[in-house]
């Protein structure tokens, strides 16, 4: 019996992926010309200035042409997948036929490998059941993968041996995100021959960069090595030179003893609870003195003049991945416990670092907390995240000779530097401030009973 069919193609644009952003990079394509493709299903992995983020498609159908190459960017607004959605009756066949078909062997070792995912769901886009692997896989000689078109022929070689290696050894290495594969491919490393230190042999990037720099020892003619920046690092540099060119910043100093509340974290540990950490303690103190002093909580309008203070308090912590410095906040962190805050903290610094972290919490910070010691390091001079009007850091805390009533002791130091909009309030304010969150940390426990 002949079904009557209707067939047009579609093409998916990329979308705005809500971070403010006009262009994303293709990091790994999850289906190829030819694959069947349902409702809502991951076609994509793109990576941002911030984050990596998986792309479901709005049409079902058969993938008709890939706009881009792996390793490619697109403008958001501009073509990215072209889907040839056929008409109810010829999609349930052929989604039955596709669905009877055998999954590929690469692809069910690639889903293996990235179960633990690698990037955001898109925000606001696609549902939230879909598990993006109803994928059917037409068999590599069929349909084969293109290429970025700045590969060398020495990595074009070097992928086919591996792709012609046995499956037995393949499935030796493991990787979880497809920016370590696309770091390995672009600098010409093996990863059969990477030496993994993640959990449950997984290689990590650091493993991946460790033969980089393993591989880049040896003097490069000239002497030099170039390296590219990509989109992350633009836009950091981008948001780096903003600040510093339209912000009139001060930095101020003070030295604090955190004696008091080293020793009573200390106390709060228990063998089956460590309790909140310092970080916990330190933003808990810095929501007290923003709800104190709200126009370092602001955002200035320079168009109209004026400071907006703002009523929530999204709590901005740096965060340093593999892919450099992300300041992701704690989102309604005023309404926060020292316990709320601890457990938020640590999830969202897990999540930062392995690119996860959401478009809100990417760009809704409205103040930021630096926790600069634990890169061993005392103070520094910290620039202000526009459009933010300050930020507060920490150095490591370190036991230093301290006059104490009288007499010397060794006790915890901690130096604190703020930095903030000169246009926004004077030095008293400032200073106003340092001392609210420096006598909590002095004298935490009657701290914590007023909060």
């Amino acid at each position: 019996m002949n079904h009557p069919t209707s067939s047009s193609e579609k093409a998916f644009l990329l979308p705005d992926l809500g971070e403010g952003l006009t262009e994303a990079e293709v990091v790994h394509w999850l289906v190829a010309e030819g694959d069947v493709v349902t409702l809502d299903q991951t076609v994509v992995e793109v990576e941002t200035a911030k984050s990596v983020v998986e792309v479901p498609t709005p049409f079902a159908g058969t993938v008709a042409k890939l706009h881009a190459a792996e390793g490619e960017t697109v403008d958001v607004g501009k073509p990215l997948i072209t889907i040839a959605v056929e008409g109810a009756v010829a999609s349930a066949v052929g989604g039955a036929a596709a669905a009877a078909a055998p999954a590929h062997p690469e692809g069910e070792l690639y889903r293996e490998e990235e179960k633990a995912g690698s990037g955001n769901v898109l925000i606001g886009y696609g549902t939230s059941h879909s598990e993006g692997s109803g994928r059917r896989r037409r068999p590599r000689s069929a349909a084969p993968s293109a290429r970025p078109a700045h590969q060398s022929a020495q990595q074009s070689a070097q992928q086919s041996a591996q792709q012609s290696a046995p499956t037995s050894r393949r499935e030796v290495v493991r990787v979880i995100s497809p920016l370590v594969r696309r770091l390995a491919s672009d600098h010409g490393i093996d990863l059969a021959a990477v030496v993994p230190t993640g959990f449950g042999g997984i290689i990590t990037r650091k493993d991946v960069q460790a033969a980089i720099d393993s591989a880049a020892s040896v003097p490069s003619v000239g002497g030099e090595r170039r390296i590219p920046l990509n989109g992350f690092r633009k836009a950091v540099s981008a948001a780096l030179s903003r600040s510093r060119s339209e912000i009139p910043e001060a930095t101020v100093w003070v030295d604090v003893d955190a004696t008091p509340l080293w020793e009573l974290r200390e106390a709060a540990k228990t063998p089956a609870d460590p309790g909140p950490g310092i970080l916990a303690y330190l933003a808990r103190f810095t929501v007290a003195a923003l709800k104190a002093h709200p126009v370092f909580n602001a955002r200035l309008d320079t168009e109209r003049d004026e400071i907006v203070e703002l009523e929530r308090i999204n709590l901005g912590i740096a965060v340093q991945g593999d892919r450099g410095l992300v300041v992701p906040a704690v989102l309604g962190a005023d309404a926060m416990t020292t316990a709320e805050l601890d457990v938020a903290i640590k999830e969202l610094t897990v999540r930062a670092r392995e690119g996860r972290a959401t478009a809100e919490e990417q760009s809704a910070g409205t103040f930021t907390l630096n926790n600069y010691g634990g890169f061993r390091v005392d103070g520094s001079a910290p620039i202000i995240n526009h459009p933010q009007v300050a930020i507060l850091g920490f150095g490591r805390i370190i036991d230093r000779p301290w006059a104490l009533d009288g007499e010397l002791r060794v006790r915890k130091i901690v130096q604190m530097s703020f930095a903030f909009d000169h246009r926004v309030c004077d030095g008293g304010t400032a200073a106003g401030f340092m001392r609210s969150v420096a006598d909590a940390i002095e004298n935490p426990v009657s701290a914590i009973a007023r909060l």
